[in-house]
């Protein structure tokens, strides 16, 4: 399938006829259409005359703010339609995204149906697996054959995939899996028990959704069964969401890192870009004030031996930057599982030897740079001694801070970078002037 380019696209939809539409329908990717028309007036007249089923997959391409920019261009039942034939999980995430007055009214919009299905998603806690996924699967009595099986298939029009066809009992205990490949490889007679993998791993409804993102990630999945407390099958998620909740994951740890909101958008409003940013601004400089104290208590020190100041700038950004390297393979390590009781100690002990290995190299180029201003060996010393104390500390900090962080249920991204910075800061200023201040009588 070649990717249409916008032009021929909107060339299709303004000349709408039999053959277009066979061509969008068949040959253009809903993606592709999104993008071609989220930001034009005449949205409305140039989807309206598709079929409500084609609407819906294009919507169903977009996050919720285009999603609401796009509803907005059509008339109520038109958006109860289109809606109606979204899939079940993507109507729920629009309705966990605006305020309480327009759940309902979203809500309303929806065919009995489509309601029935929202309204059980919305009962799950949105970040889970309960509120990842969605209703609409294939599942199957057990003492059906495969004949029968395909029949289900062909008749079964909502569910989101058809690779995996899971075998239930008549309480719908979830029973076992059964694929396309193994239906097809056998005679139509044969019952569907006989073929099943009675071994299908499933998840329960209030798993969070970064551990179902690592189950999906170890084991290749690309459908995997949701469930209650009896082990009722409920729903499934697809590896489209789990995609989505990676890529919703990884830019929340960043923009925290940051000291940025996880809501804030490139695109955003001035306001809204003041509002995140400002508060974590506010923290930083009163680290910074804690920094600038301990370089006052060496105010003589340093006005007697002016280039410590030249130095230990260098001392303390290399011990952060040393400190945010660990900081992140940390942190990365906790989001997916990898550091754990068993392997701490191994971690901690690697990032130490690390630390020292790094410090001992930075410190010998950073010697050399204090000799380059004050050609006198013990004044190189003291800034390589101090350098290799402060990476050293970095690379304790930055792994500590976030495991700490993590056993308090805090989210490590969240302040781990201010509290690094903050101590390599400190302990950089501290060891430096500190040791400056001991020897003086050489310098």
């Amino acid at each position: 399938m070649r990717k249409f380019e916008t032009d021929e696209i909107i060339g299709m939809l303004q000349n709408l006829n039999e053959d277009n539409l066979e061509a969008i329908d068949k040959y253009v990717h809903p993606a592709d259409i999104l993008e071609a028309i989220i930001d034009r007036e005449d949205v409305h007249d140039l989807l309206i005359p598709l079929p409500k089923e084609l609407i819906a997959e294009i919507f169903e391409e977009a996050d919720e703010d285009e999603l609401i920019q796009l509803l907005q261009k059509f008339t109520d039942k038109e958006k109860g339609e289109i809606l109606s034939s979204m899939a079940s999980d993507d109507v729920a995430d629009l309705v966990n995204e605006v305020d309480d007055d327009r759940k309902k009214y979203v809500i309303g919009l929806l065919d009995q149906e489509a309601r029935s299905d929202v309204e059980k998603l919305l009962k799950y806690d949105e970040d889970t697996a309960g509120g990842i996924m969605t209703t609409e699967f294939l599942a199957i009595y057990e003492n059906n054959t495969i004949e029968g099986a395909l029949k289900y298939i062909r008749n079964e029009t909502d569910a989101e995939t058809t690779y995996n066809l899971y075998i239930v009992d008549y309480d719908y205990h979830l029973k076992g899996v059964v694929t396309l490949r193994d239906m097809v490889n056998n005679e139509l007679t044969t019952p569907i028990k006989e073929i099943m993998n009675p071994n299908v791993m499933s998840v329960h409804y209030s798993v969070d959704q970064e551990e179902v993102a690592q189950t999906f990630e170890k084991y290749g999945f690309m459908l995997m069964p949701v469930v209650d407390d009896d082990s009722h099958m409920i729903g499934v998620i697809t590896v489209d969401d789990i995609l989505e909740i990676m890529i919703e994951e990884t830019t929340e740890d960043i923009h925290r890192m940051a000291g940025i909101d996880k809501e804030e958008k490139v695109d955003g409003s001035i306001k809204d870009s003041i509002k995140s940013r400002l508060p974590w601004l506010i923290v930083n400089l009163i680290t910074a004030i804690l920094a600038s104290s301990v370089i006052d208590m060496f105010s003589e020190t340093i006005s007697k031996i002016v280039a410590l100041s030249a130095v230990m700038t260098i001392i303390s950004g290399m011990g952060g930057n040393a400190g945010t390297q660990t900081l992140t393979i940390i942190i990365r390590g906790i989001s997916l599982g990898e550091v754990d009781k068993k392997n701490a100690k191994r971690i901690l002990l690697k990032e130490v030897f690390v630390g020292l290995a790094t410090g001992a190299v930075i410190g010998l180029f950073v010697a050399g740079i204090a000799m380059f201003y004050e050609f006198n060996p013990i004044f190189g010393l003291i800034a390589a001694i101090a350098m290799l104390l402060n990476m050293l500390c970095a690379a304790i900090v930055g792994y500590a801070v976030p495991v700490i962080l993590n056993k308090m249920k805090i989210d490590p991204a969240l302040a781990s970078g201010v509290f690094v910075t903050t101590f390599t800061d400190v302990l950089g200023f501290f060891f430096f002037l500190g040791l400056a201040t001991v020897v003086m009588p050489y310098l």
